[in-house]
């Protein structure tokens, strides 16, 4: 069976979609429609922007999902998931790739979600850090040993991100450098997201998300909430809203999909970190990528 996995913020590069746009006529015409919705030609910073203006929250999201959505697109009958998964933002990607979103309501949610993300950073100064080489439950126990910090991403076994208040991540990365991590490294990025720093922004999505209608996927959906795969459009909503709060379960969503059929990963959008996770959580499952 195969699975299709879509990347999250992060993954993004200059240049990206670059080929598509010129190449493919549906992907022009969408391209060309995201910039409408926008109101910004965010094709502009995505084909010739710096890695700096690339990394603002605003333009990150929606430049990763059109990256994947629209890649998914152009393949057209060639698009059979037998499921499929997104990491954190990638979700999003994931449900319009699969039929429970439209193109069009899943970038306003995504541009929605980015803005909304944005600011609740600016209210709550937050930040993420990278956990290698510890088991999990060292992590989660000084995790809850520690105010306003929590985990955020099992991207997979030994790489466990962290998330909360700055000062709070600074104690638990010297905390889990003493309890024997090979490296407990802060983030650079905008702000604490999958902890409650980002509750203001839940809030706010919350909305955005209640007004929008959604469809039953062509296949299920395995969501990073709790890892399990979802054909109800409203478990997925609440699922999609949750998400901002709470924790990626990557690892444990790649297991299951594994347990209930996959052998071969197809990661679909701009770089290749999907298909380094899921060759680390099992090596038994074929593994590639277009971009």
């Amino acid at each position: 069976m195969k699975a299709y996995v879509f990347p999250g913020q992060g993954a993004q590069f200059a240049g990206m979609g670059k080929d598509l746009y010129d190449n493919n006529p549906l992907a022009h015409a969408l391209f060309e429609k995201a910039n409408e919705i926008l109101g910004f030609r965010i094709t502009d910073i995505m084909f010739n922007g710096t890695a700096e203006e690339l990394k603002q929250t605003k333009v990150t999201q929606p430049a990763v999902f059109l990256h994947s959505v629209i890649l998914a697109k152009t393949l057209g009958d060639e698009f059979r998931p037998d499921m499929v998964a997104g990491h954190s933002l990638g979700e999003f990607s994931a449900l319009v790739a699969a039929g429970a979103l439209s193109f069009e309501d899943g970038l306003r949610l995504v541009a929605a979600r980015a803005m909304a993300m944005q600011k609740a950073c600016e209210l709550n100064p937050s930040t993420m850090a990278a956990v290698l080489a510890l088991p999990d439950e060292t992590v989660e126990a000084i995790c809850a040993e520690i105010d306003d910090v929590v985990p955020a991403n099992y991207n997979c076994p030994g790489q466990l991100v962290i998330s909360g208040k700055k000062e709070g991540i600074d104690t638990a990365c010297e905390r889990l450098l003493a309890a024997g991590a090979k490296r407990a490294l802060k983030l650079p990025v905008g702000g604490g997201f999958h902890s409650p720093c980002m509750e203001p922004a839940r809030a706010e999505l919350a909305e955005a998300i209640d007004r929008t209608e959604f469809s039953v996927p062509v296949c299920p959906v395995y969501q990073n909430v709790d890892a399990l795969p979802h054909t109800d459009p409203a478990e997925i909503k609440g699922n999609l809203i949750a998400q901002l709060t709470a924790p990626v379960r990557w690892t444990q969503s790649v297991r299951n999909m594994v347990a209930d059929g996959a052998t071969e990963f197809v990661e679909l959008g701009p770089g290749k970190v999907l298909q380094g996770l899921v060759g680390k959580i099992d090596k038994s499952v074929a593994v590639s990528g277009l971009q």
